[in-house]
């Protein structure tokens, strides 16, 4: 399973790559291992930058899971959503490099993260759900509520409206856009400089100004997938 994911240290910043071969579909498997790349870089203490598979992202929840099980279900979520608030809390600064197509659940983590870059190409990103027949759960709709701008936020989750790169910047779900050939350069500049930040200010900042929104995912993680916590270390 670590193939999944490859995480690397080197001069005070971690790079977690997310590449299962393919779109980078969230797999029970593949959250788990999320979940430990990102226990081990608490654990070092170093910046993040979240990246995928050139032109994937993530393309989202495993559907055939979704669609099983009620249980297997429920710990796909939950996996998800706690990584998601993991990410929004996390004591360094962590950025999201998008490498390509963000579907809902790859869009979920762009929305956690502090710096999102997007690469510009022929790329869809956003929350469409109910273009596929999926009831947006209540953790998705406190995410999208904080970080998608106002006039975008009605759009991208009740009619399920995908962006390309330039309008997912507009539209709140990245911060810029940038040749794909730059966006590891850009992503690693942006990480030293975040790097220079006090850490204690940043962590402790971090959990003032995204109080409300913790607190809502917190009430609907428990709310809609019980109060277990499936990833390891906690999450």
């Amino acid at each position: 399973m670590a193939d999944l994911v490859r995480t690397t240290h080197a001069d005070g910043i971690s790079t977690i790559v997310m590449d299962d071969g393919k779109v980078n579909v969230f797999s029970i498997p593949l959250l788990e291992t999320l979940h430990a790349a990102f226990d081990e870089v608490e654990q070092q203490g170093t910046v993040v930058v979240l990246t995928g598979r050139p032109g994937y992202f993530s393309a989202g929840f495993d559907l055939n899971v979704l669609r099983g099980g009620p249980d297997d279900a429920v710990t796909l979520l939950r996996l998800g959503a706690t990584l998601a608030e993991r990410i929004l809390a996390f004591p360094a600064p962590v950025v999201a490099a998008c490498s390509g197509h963000a579907l809902p659940a790859g869009a979920f983590l762009l929305m956690a993260s502090d710096v999102r870059i997007g690469a510009e190409g022929p790329f869809k990103l956003g929350l469409n759900e109910v273009r596929i027949g999926l009831t947006l759960p209540w953790f998705a709709i406190a995410l999208a509520r904080h970080r998608l701008a106002p006039s975008a936020f009605d759009r991208a989750t009740v009619t399920g409206t995908l962006f390309d790169p330039q309008g997912a910047r507009d539209a709140g779900l990245l911060d810029m856009v940038v040749a794909p050939e730059d966006l590891t350069g850009v992503s690693g500049s942006v990480a030293r400089e975040l790097a220079e930040v006090d850490r204690r200010a940043h962590a402790a900042t971090k959990l003032r100004v995204r109080l409300r929104v913790l607190n809502e995912l917190r009430e609907a993680i428990d709310g809609e997938l019980g109060t277990g916590h499936p990833g390891p270390g906690g999450a």
